[in-house]
This record gives C-alpha cells, structure tokens and sequence, in this order.
C-alpha cells in the first residue's frame, strides 16, 4: 500500500509498521510576561497526555529548542514526561535542536536518549538571576522612594535600594539548592554516561553538541527523522501531534494597547534570554 494512503487506514489495520508520535517544545521556559506566556505544564499537558496516549508506539520523540527558564516549570513538564513514559511503558527519545540550554537541557534529560546536531548547543546547567540597579538615577533625577512592609525581608533586592549583602547571600543560597536540584537530575539522568568533571559540567557553561557528546551530555549526533528510521526501520510512521489552534480574538489580530505592550517587553526579554546563546 501507497504510503500516502496509509494515514486513512486504522492503525489497527497497518500491520507492524512502528510508528513513533512527535512533539515540539520550544521557547523559553515558564511565564516570559502576563500577556506572552512561554512554556509551562498547563500549556503543554494536553499535548503530552495525547503524544502518550496511543497503544503500542515504538516510541515518543520530543524536539526541543529552549534556551531555558523557570527551574520550577521545567521540573513540572520533565516529571510529567516522565511519568507518562512510565504508565505507558513508552521510550522516550529527545532531539535538540538550536539550543537545549539551562532549562531547556532539564527537558531534555527526561528522554532515554538524547540526540543533538553537531552544532547544537547544549548545556548550561547552572542558575542565573540578573537585574539592575537604579538608586544613583532616581537620585539624579529627585525622585524619593517609599517603600513600606510587613516583614523585614520584604523588599529584598529592590532595584531602587542600594543593594545589602546579606540579601545577596540569601539569593545566592536560593541559587544554591536551585542548582544542587538540577544537578541530582543531570546525575540520575545521565548515570554512567558522563564522562567530564563535575566541576566543568555543572559550572553553567555550554558547549556544541559534538562536544556534548564527548562529555556524556547526549547520546549521539543525529537528526530526529534520521535516528527513528536507523532505529526503526524505513517504515517507521512519524506522526506529528500539535496542539489545537484556537479562535479568539487573538487568533483574529485584535489586541488592545497593553496586550500590545505586554507582547513586546516579552519579546524583548525573550529576546534577551535567546542572545545569551548567539541565537
């Protein structure tokens, strides 16, 4: 039979012809602004529960193209994925597309195996948290702050108050179990494949994927289509699962100002995020 003709066959009918559901994730990583949101598991948890859903897949691709995010976030769609796989007993595959950085490689650690292009970029397995500080501009300009709290550590790190350093050290405390988390992840994960010093993984640095590769950070070089045919076979049916698009006012182009002006400050802070990574 036609392969084009097999899509209106029942897949109960298709004889051993393995067929592998795939899905997207891309962007970055939990709430970028109110009006923009980027990925979450509210967002994706309908995809996942249908990638899964089906009996007898050979397995689940995911492509993913992150340059990171919400640590909480990436935690909630990487157990979700993992928990999935389990109930179905499903493999689950992760290629890596531009980048699977920061949060975007804490998706990625929820595959069995993790592919990348040789010139993907992989890693950054660290925590960040940047800002600025305006207390000599508002000065220069006669604007008085008033701030008032119940709680002493309420207004920590105010970008308008000189910065303390014990408010530094219980940031960096915070970044500290943060990163200790993701850390024990990458371990599990990637039990008996890493092959660098932990104190070179785990710095926050990114590497290409060849080199990701010789780190045991990946599995392989390889694009998505290219494995699952190595894997199995020329038959292998690839079905792409996407989320329903809606009708709203947003799907029509209305937009009032401030969502307007939400979509922007996202988009430059989402913009932001991807140039770290010269994307």
């Amino acid at each position: 039979m036609k392969d084009w003709l097999l899509r209106f066959v029942p897949a109960r009918f298709r004889g051993n012809r393995p067929v592998v559901h795939a899905i997207r994730l891309t962007g970055v990583i939990g709430a970028v602004s109110p009006l923009r949101p980027g990925l979450s598991l509210h967002a994706v948890e309908s995809i996942l529960k249908r990638a899964f859903s089906r009996k007898g897949l050979a397995a689940v691709a995911i492509q993913i193209n992150s340059p990171g995010g919400s640590a909480v976030q990436s935690a909630l769609i990487h157990a979700r994925i993992r928990t999935l796989a389990a109930k179905h007993n499903t493999p689950v595959l992760v290629f890596c597309e531009d980048v699977a950085a920061s949060g975007g490689y804490w998706l990625a650690c929820s595959g069995d195996e993790i592919y990348a292009d040789s010139s993907s970029i992989v890693g950054s397995i660290g925590v960040i948290a940047a800002g600025f500080g305006f207390v000599e501009a508002i000065a220069k300009l006669g604007i008085e702050r008033r701030v008032h709290t119940a709680g002493e550590n309420k207004s920590i790190l105010d970008p308008f108050q000189p910065e303390k350093p014990e408010d530094v050290a219980r940031l960096i405390a915070v970044q500290g179990d943060v990163h200790d988390e993701f850390k024990s992840l990458v371990r599990a994960r990637r039990a008996g494949k890493l092959k660098g010093e932990e104190n070179e993984l785990f710095s926050g640095a990114f590497w290409s994927g060849r080199k990701a590769l010789e780190l045991g950070l990946i599995d392989g070089i390889g694009h998505m289509h290219e494995i699952l045919t190595r894997r199995f076979g020329e038959k292998v049916e690839v079905k792409a699962i996407e989320k329903p698009q809606g009708w709203g006012l947003r799907r029509l182009g209305f937009a009032s100002a401030e969502a307007v002006a939400g979509r922007l400050a996202g988009a430059i802070e989402e913009r932001a995020i991807w140039s770290r990574f010269g994307l």
